[in-house]
């Protein structure tokens, strides 16, 4: 909507993952090294961790962009709720490798075929398993017997385990005592700072031709990193309503008091986990008492529902009044045009 107001050539605060904005974050740059060298050594399990929202998708996929289809044949699952076998039928999909068979025996027979296949071929696999920390303790150790395919001393198979900080737990588990010494390297991801943050934005915004419209004064680059944390995604939301908002006031610069008004309404609409307050921390009436269980009662059960249907009501009432603006926008846009 806004792309053309400013003279961009694309979406510069897009949610979905995509390599071609990658940002070298002293972070991202560092686990962007961690799994190269991971396939220098073309062995063993390299882990990287990080907060929801860091970035660690499209460093995967920044990654598998700049890989040798001809040396690496590369295979990317995006894990749910997977039990042992489970994980082995999906790596095969993955891989193209019939899995319709009930037989696991079978099914790692053709696995190891394939992968020794590749390796006549000269080539190597590498399968990423993102969002890891969904899977149970069997379904991990059973990518540990899968790295046990061998040639030699040659290992078939090399995985990277991407995922949420609980997946540092999952690792912990004394059942996979024996993976975890297969761990060549592990790495976790943390938000970017006040710099970074300003160096993120403007990042985003030149690979869409920016130009410096709409400027954005420096004290307003402090207050998306005091309200987004350093967190890329929660950048990218909050940077996308305010270049809407700044759009729909026909404005050409964003200040400080912008981001603020921008960042309340969006936890008034989407709740507190969308942007902080400027403290960094979201404020409550009372904390639980940590090793006790929290109360849960019939009444609170209905203010938790009606606060719900006032951030729904919000949000209706607030995305009416964006559809209303944005039609009298065009409609004057076609009668300057016919006129």
């Amino acid at each position: 909507m806004y792309e053309t107001f400013y003279g961009l050539t694309g979406k510069p605060f897009q949610l979905n993952p995509d390599p071609e904005f990658f940002f070298a974050s002293r972070g991202h740059a560092r686990a962007y090294a961690y799994l190269q060298y991971g396939l220098h050594q073309s062995e063993g399990f390299i882990v990287v961790t990080g907060e929801v929202g860091t970035g660690k998708t499209t460093l995967v996929r920044s990654l598998l962009q700049r890989l040798d289809s001809r040396k690496v044949v590369a295979a990317q699952l995006v894990s749910t709720q997977l039990d042992a076998e489970e994980l082995l039928r999906s790596v095969a999909t993955a891989f193209g490798v019939p899995a319709q068979t009930t037989d696991k025996a079978q099914l790692l027979a053709r696995l190891e075929a394939f992968l020794t296949g590749l390796v006549l071929e000269h080539k190597r696999a590498l399968l990423i398993v993102d969002e890891a920390q969904n899977l149970t303790s069997r379904a991990v150790e059973e990518l540990r017997m899968l790295s046990n395919f061998q040639i030699g001393d040659r290992a078939l198979l090399q995985s990277f385990i991407i995922g949420q900080p609980e997946l540092r737990q999952v690792l912990q588990s004394g059942a996979l005592h024996q993976l975890r010494q297969r761990v060549i390297a592990s790495y976790h991801l943390g938000p970017m700072d006040q710099t970074e943050t300003q160096a993120y934005v403007e990042h985003r915004l030149k690979r869409v031709g920016w130009k410096g419209n709409p400027t954005f004064e420096p004290a307003a680059f402090d207050a998306i990193h005091a309200h987004c944390m350093g967190i890329p995604r929660r950048i990218n939301l909050l940077c996308n309503r305010l270049m809407l908002s700044a759009y729909l006031g026909e404005r050409h610069a964003i200040a400080a008091g912008d981001v603020r008004t921008v960042a309340n309404e969006m936890r008034q609409e989407l709740g507190p986990e969308t942007v902080q307050s400027p403290l960094g921390a979201v404020t409550h009436a009372s904390k639980p008492v940590a090793g006790l269980p929290v109360p849960t009662t019939p009444e609170s059960e209905l203010a938790k529902l009606e606060e719900r249907v006032t951030r729904l009501e919000r949000l209706l009432h607030s995305t009416v009044g964006l559809l209303h603006t944005l039609l009298a926008r065009e409609q004057q846009t076609k009668n300057s045009k016919t006129g």
